[in-house]
C-alpha cells in the first residue's frame, strides 16, 4: 500500500456543472432578476430561479422629495412658532413698560394732588387766621372808638362854649389839650386805623389811601368831604402850623394842588396813610413837615 494513498488532498475541490447568473435591471424602472443554479447535480439539471423586486429610481426620488418637503415644512413651522413667541414676548415687555409708565404717571398725579390739597389747606388756614386777627383788631378799634366817643361826649357837655375859645389858642397850647366833641370823634377814628395797609384808592375798612382815610374820619363824625386830596385841602379856612387844633387837615404841596393829606391829632402829631411801605402811621410834625393846614370844623 502506498504511504500516500489515505492522505487527503489539500486542494479545494473543483465545482463542476455549477454556475451563477445574476441579472439586474434598474434603468428605466426594469425589475432586477437574480438566477442561481444549484451547485450540485449534473450539468444539465433544471435551473432554480428566484425573483427579487428592487426599488426604482423614480420611487426613490418621490420618497426623498416627500421627506425633504416634510422637513422644510417642519422647519418653517418651527420658525413661525419662534417668530410668534418672539412677538408675544415683545408684546408682553411693551405692555409691562406701558403699565409701569402709567403707574408712575398716576403716582405723580396723586402726589401733585396731595401737594395741591395741602397747599390749599395751608392757605385756607392762614386766611382764616388772618381774618381772625383782623376781626380782633377791628373789635379793638371799635372798643377804642366807643370809649373815646363816650369820653368826648362827656367832655363836650362839661366844657360847653370852651370849644370856641380853644379855636383861637396857639399851636403850643393845643399840644397839651385833649380833643373834644366832633374833633375827638375824628381823631379817635384816625388813630383806630393805625397799622392798616396803604392801598391806592383804598377807602377802608382795613386799607386806605391818604384822602380815603381823611374822608372816612370825617364821615365818622357826620361830615361829608370830597374824595380827592386837593379838593379836601381847598375846603374850610387856612390855618398856620403854629395854630393847629385836633381834627385839622394837613396837606403837602399847594392848597389847591395838594398831593398828600393827613389829620392833626394833637400833641404835635398827625395820623396819615403814608405809603405802601408804612401803611397808616402816627408821626410827629417834624418827621415830615406839612406845607399847610385847613380847618373844616
Amino acid at each position: 500500500m502506498s504511504h500516500t494513498a489515505h492522505i487527503p488532498s489539500h486542494r479545494k475541490p473543483r465545482r463542476s456543472a455549477s454556475k451563477l447568473a445574476l441579472r439586474a435591471g434598474v434603468a428605466g424602472g426594469v425589475l432586477g432578476t437574480i438566477a442561481v443554479a444549484g451547485a450540485a447535480g449534473p450539468a444539465n439539471a433544471e435551473p432554480v430561479t428566484e425573483t427579487i423586486e428592487m426599488p426604482t429610481l423614480g420611487s426613490l426620488d418621490t420618497g426623498l422629495a416627500s421627506a425633504v418637503a416634510a422637513s422644510a415644512e417642519a422647519s418653517q413651522q418651527e420658525a413661525l412658532d419662534q417668530s410668534l413667541q418672539t412677538q408675544e414676548n415683545l408684546a408682553l415687555q411693551k405692555a409691562a413698560k406701558e403699565a409701569k409708565k402709567a403707574k408712575a404717571e398716576a403716582d405723580r398725579k396723586a402726589e401733585a394732588e396731595r401737594a395741591e390739597k395741602a397747599r390749599a389747606e395751608a392757605e385756607a388756614k392762614a386766611k382764616a387766621e388772618q381774618e381772625r386777627k383782623e376781626a380782633e383788631e377791628r373789635a379793638s378799634r371799635d372798643r377804642e372808638r366807643t370809649q373815646l366817643s363816650t369820653t368826648s361826649t362827656s367832655d363836650s357837655g362839661s366844657s360847653g362854649s370852651s370849644d370856641s375859645g380853644s379855636s383861637t389858642s396857639t399851636g403850643s397850647s393845643n399840644e397839651t389839650q385833649a380833643p373834644s366833641g366832633t374833633a375827638a370823634a375824628i381823631v379817635a377814628f384816625a388813630r383806630a386805623q393805625v397799622g392798616d395797609a396803604y392801598v391806592r384808592g383804598g377807602t377802608g375798612p382795613n386799607s386806605w389811601d391818604c384822602s380815603g382815610l381823611v374822608q372816612g374820619a370825617y364821615a365818622a363824625a357826620g361830615i361829608d368831604l370830597p374824595r380827592i386830596s386837593y379838593d379836601q385841602s381847598s375846603m374850610g379856612t387856612s390855618v398856620s402850623l403854629s395854630n393847629l387844633q385836633p381834627g385839622d387837615i394837613l396837606y403837602w404841596g399847594s392848597r389847591s394842588g395838594s398831593y398828600h393829606v393827613a389829620i392833626y391829632v394833637g400833641g404835635g402829631k398827625y395820623v396819615g396813610a403814608q405809603n405802601s411801605a408804612t401803611g397808616v402811621v402816627e408821626h410827629s410834625l417834624d418827621w415830615d413837615t406839612p406845607s399847610g393846614a385847613v380847618r373844616i370844623l
